[in-house]
């Protein structure tokens, strides 16, 4: 894959800050530089980001209705109410479930949970779940990670008796459901200081406004941070603000004293005794919870969230394992159907956006699929299937490209839609499907510049490597956690020359395993570049390279070593 450098650079006025903002920490220039980038510009502000506090998070109560929702809860606990917490099949809405049901089981037996099946019900809240709280005596039902858009279905619940508390993080229509409270941060007369939280995010703040309200310390509830960690890496929304400081005492619980249900799962992954990342959730942890929801039912995921003991953990974390050997065995064969189907039949030189549909795709991968194509062709992808008589599917997007106002620009043609600017999901009938497809592509077309379908490498700054000393990594280390708006730092680094060691490596002989040095060392420092064997015959003849990377802690039994991980090279 060809990729176009952008380099970042400081303006005067942001090199006069750096200067000034390099007094006073005991930072490298070019890691003050790295702050200056993303817009800090005080010491205050600086230390904020370096040493994140959870006395920094914001008053619940500035969210819109949290004190509406507070007081509905109270009066529940109080009249001995049944309450039902529902929330969606994603990663995101099974652990903000579970961490709502496990604070307020300890408080009330008059509680329970329910989580809508992918493909009888689909996204979102539903009519079953709604007769499951109205058959169960339920007279309180708190909607997590969803609801933001379910006006037909409140007015449904409140028909039968049942008021509704939703708690949610998505874009919300001009007009809101009836609830007792609608608790989202990205309402149009919202105040609140930050409205990126993840679903699970919005829950913890929830259970953090009633422990504030009703004289619970927030060490009882700083345990429930490894959940939101879990549903922020997850559900891809930027590591900056509230997310930052949470995912960061999040990562701590997880790798000092996780839940029973996430340790069963850390044990499942192979990551018992090693330190857990963010990279770790989103590619281990993360997709196994997923699978639940995927190909059984994600009310598994809470069950094993919420288990009591190591040996249920255990037990309920094999067959997760189990349901993601079978998810990527399906992923696999129809990701291979999808790129066979465009090489056969769509011009990627003419086309700006994929819409592919197919009615015997399983509805659970078409979102992993639809991901896959946007990382291959760099475009935005949305994969169809057939569900329960209507068609649905999900949507992926490449920065500059909005994908959710896309299909939102098609709604008058849609049962349902939700989502973010990068991944949304979709469901319309079959009539409609031409029309949809002709629509997107025309949208995608007229909004789509030919440089946003090339995939890009931000530089953040030049180095040599002798730069990179011991005290360079610990600097470094205290810009973890990395994620979206707070990437790991791509350094450049010019001229580089194999020691006489590189080798390749791994299935196929398709990675590179590095060992290199500059005009500024001859101590050799380790790296590999995956899938870039096309470079190894210059590399090999000792002509200088140019190279992007990112810089890593790797750790071999129990040793730590730092390795570059190459993103690009250039001869």
């Amino acid at each position: 894959m060809t990729y176009r450098w952008n380099y970042s650079t400081l303006s005067t006025d942001q090199k006069n800050i750096k200067d000034e903002l390099a007094k006073e920490l005991n930072l490298h220039p070019i890691l003050v530089e790295l702050l200056v980038n993303k817009g800090i510009e005080t010491t205050e502000d600086a230390l904020k980001f370096l040493y994140p506090e959870l006395k920094d998070l914001h008053d619940p109560f500035l969210l819109p209705d949290m004190d509406k929702a507070i007081r509905r809860i109270e009066k529940a606990l109080g009249e001995k109410e049944r309450i039902l917490i529902y929330g969606d099949y994603d990663v995101d809405g099974t652990t903000a479930v579970a961490l709502v049901y496990k604070f307020f089981r300890g408080i009330t037996n008059n509680i329970d949970y329910y989580i809508p099946d992918r493909y009888d019900e689909g996204y979102g809240i539903s009519f079953q779940g709604i007769d499951y709280a109205v058959n169960t005596g339920v007279k309180l039902i708190v909607s997590l990670d969803c609801g933001i858009k379910a006006v037909n279905k409140v007015a449904y619940a409140k028909e039968k008796g049942i008021d509704f508390i939703i708690c949610d993080h998505h874009m919300p229509d001009e007009h809101l459901p009836d609830a007792v409270a609608v608790v989202d941060a990205k309402r149009a007369d919202s105040t609140y200081p930050y409205d990126e939280l993840s679903g699970c995010g919005v829950g913890f703040k929830l259970v953090q406004a009633f422990s504030q309200r009703n004289g619970y310390p927030f060490s009882d509830i700083e345990p429930l941070l490894d959940l939101v960690a879990v549903s922020i890496a997850s559900d891809i929304v930027p590591l900056t603000g509230e997310n930052r400081i949470m995912t960061f005492y999040g990562l701590k619980q997880l790798n000092s004293n996780p839940s029973f249900g996430l340790r069963g799962i850390i044990e499942i992954c192979g990551l018992h005794r090693k330190h857990i990342t963010v990279n770790d959730i989103v590619f281990k942890i993360g997709p196994r919870i997923n699978a639940s929801g995927r190909m059984m039912n994600g009310k598994e995921a809470v069950d094993l969230m919420l288990a009591t003991d190591m040996t249920a953990a255990r037990e309920k974390s094999k067959n997760i394992d189990k349901y993601n050997e079978d998810r990527r065995e399906l992923d696999k064969r129809i990701t291979d159907e999808a790129l066979e189907y465009i090489d056969n039949n769509i011009d990627m030189k003419r086309q700006k956006s994929i819409v592919l549909y197919d009615e015997t795709w399983h509805k659970g991968i078409v979102g992993i699929v639809a991901s896959r194509l946007t990382e291959k062709y760099y475009r935005p992808a949305v994969v169809l299937t057939k569900s329960n008589d209507l068609i649905s599917g999900s949507a992926r997007s490449v920065p500059g490209f909005d994908v959710y106002k896309a299909i939102e620009s098609c709604r008058d043609i849609l049962e349902n839609f939700g989502g973010h600017t990068y991944a949304a999901g979709l469901t319309l009938k079959e009539e409609n499907l031409q029309e949809f497809i002709q629509r997107f592509n025309t949208f995608s077309f007229d909004s789509i510049e030919p440089g946003m379908m090339l995939p890009q490498i931000t530089v953040d700054a030049e180095i040599t490597f002798s730069q990179i000393t011991p005290d360079f990594i610990e600097g470094l280390s205290l810009f973890n956690p990395f994620g979206p708006e707070n990437e790991n730092p791509i350094f450049l680094s010019r001229e580089v020359r194999d020691a006489g060691t590189s080798k390749l490596v791994g299935k196929g002989l398709k990675h590179i395993k590095l060992e290199m040095v500059d005009h500024t060392t001859d101590v050799p420092i380790p790296g590999i570049a995956f899938s870039q064997h096309d470079f190894f015959q210059r590399i090999k003849s000792g002509l200088p390279v140019d190279i992007c990377y990112t810089i890593e802690e790797n750790t071999h039994g129990s040793k730590s070593f730092t390795q570059l991980m190459v993103k690009d090279i250039r001869g």
